[in-house]
């Protein structure tokens, strides 16, 4: 059987956050040094780059003589070891989502994320032939759900997120339908009395199509910017995308697939399994639902900003983009963080509209995430650097992201030295969950959220 940390796909955004979800001192590694494969041989020609990523992408996935030996138990009996405290003063659990990591981090909280992605190799494949791609991944996730009757498989073919990777490995979510007994046994034992725990959750949706028991399929994911209509060759802007990694046929989706919600949502069963479960112990639980993931970003960055203001100034703004946070570090410096999903310009111009609202920072760092494909819809160095020219002082983007943006994501680690210049404030006290969640609530409905 495969080791539990290696069945957690490397790359995903959920396999960042969990590694700096824990303090730096209690951190187990986590692969944060490690370059994403999209990141890899920029010295190559587009052909044998494109060759040698498919490649690496095969290797380091799950073998598909593996996928029976998949513990899904295991994988969160491991993710709970990452949290080293006997007592934690609450738990956030939920969707892959940073701004839920920073509100955490700021309250002093663990993070059980719901799902975990796996990649498995595809024989043959092409990032193209989503059909194919479709009848491959059933038949992996029937013999996931077999050995695993309590989760279900989600998988997303996506051309503008993993360009050529998408023809060569297979991405299945993994989703709990109940709470793993790890979960259940955190909660009840290392939850601290009266403590609170807060499961978020991204209720949008997408059109999917039904695989196999237990599996279900969608092309494209909300995380990405794109809209679900985008990924036809009715589109130019797509057409391009696929011409550039190599694509020459993509059989257009069927448009009356019914939508439902997306591979980051989780199961709406786990809302009163949680509720039961804490309350059992003593603590009260809520759910936080988005369907905006920067509106969420932005009520985090009000909430910790209002928090810090008093004990350190809360002038200085730090703007992370997916796999490049670190919620510790921006804590420990009295900065203020605010997340954006992807590199897109949706993305940007939601983080503009943020600060054109907000008290003027000092100072914005801004650290986007070489998205590792191109696109219409990507955003450029110049949006980037708009974000950074909201400062009232200094305003900038991280000078080795700018040089690899936008076909070269960094090892994630480099977030943990951004900025170099910063200066650790006195430790600041935890926030408590309960008056982060109130707080929150106030500007809810202005923001889209639903608090319950």
């Amino acid at each position: 059987m495969r080791y539990p940390g290696e069945v957690m796909c490397a790359d995903s955004v959920g396999r960042t956050l969990l590694a700096v979800a824990v303090p730096p001192a209690q951190r187990r590694g986590g692969g944060l040094l490690r370059v994403p494969v999209l990141g890899r041989f920029g010295e190559l020609s587009e052909e044998r780059r494109r060759l040698a990523l498919t490649s690496e992408a095969v290797a380091e996935a799950v073998p598909a003589g593996q996928i029976d030996d998949v513990d899904a138990a295991a994988v969160a009996a491991w993710i709970v070891e990452h949290y080293r405290q006997r007592i934690y003063p609450a738990v956030a659990l939920g969707s892959p989502h940073g701004a839920a990591v920073h509100l955490a981090a700021g309250c002093g909280a663990a993070w059980l994320p719901t799902s975990f992605t796996i990649t498995a190799p595809w024989p043959g494949g092409s990032p193209g032939n989503w059909p194919g791609a479709m009848d491959w991944g059933s038949k992996l996730a029937e013999r996931l759900v077999a050995r695993n009757p309590d989760v279900t498989v989600r998988q997303v073919h996506d051309p503008v997120l993993r360009g050529p990777l998408c023809g060569a490995t297979v991405s299945l979510h993994v989703q709990w339908r109940t709470l793993p007994v790890a979960y259940r046994s955190f909660l009840r034992s290392r939850l601290a009395p009266n403590g609170a725990a807060v499961l978020v959750r991204d209720v949008r949706t997408w059109p999917v199509l039904d695989g196999s028991p237990g599996h279900s399929f969608q092309i494209g994911t909300p995380t990405g910017g794109w809209k679900a209509d985008c990924y036809s060759t009715g589109e130019a802007g797509f057409r391009r995308l696929l011409c550039a990694i190599g694509v020459d046929e993509w059989p257009d989706p069927v448009g009356t697939a019914p939508r439902r919600y997306a591979e980051t949502s989780g199961d709406p069963a786990l809302g009163p399994e949680l509720c039961e479960v804490v309350e059992v112990a003593g603590g009260v639980s809520c759910r936080v639902l988005y369907r905006d993931s920067q509106a969420l970003s932005a009520g985090v960055a009000d909430v910790l900003r209002r928090w810090l203001r008093p004990r350190t100034g809360a002038q200085h703004c730090v703007v992370g983009t997916g796999r490049m946070a670190d919620p510790w570090r921006i804590i420990a410096g009295g900065m203020v963080p605010y997340w954006c999903e992807s590199s897109s310009r949706s993305a940007t111009q939601a983080a503009e509209l943020w600060l054109a609202g907000s008290e003027p920072f000092e100072r914005i760092s801004v650290l986007p995430e070489p998205p590792g494909t191109l696109n219409d819809d990507t955003a450029t160095l110049s949006h980037w650097r708009s974000v950074a020219g909201f400062a009232r002082g200094c305003g900038r983007v991280d000078s080795l992201v700018a040089r690899r943006y936008p076909m070269l994501p960094p090892a994630p680690g480099h977030a943990s030295r951004f900025p170099e210049d910063t200066v650790l404030s006195p430790p600041i006290p935890v926030m408590p969950m309960e008056q982060a969640v109130r707080r929150l609530a106030v500007a809810a409905r202005s923001l889209g959220l639903l608090i319950v």
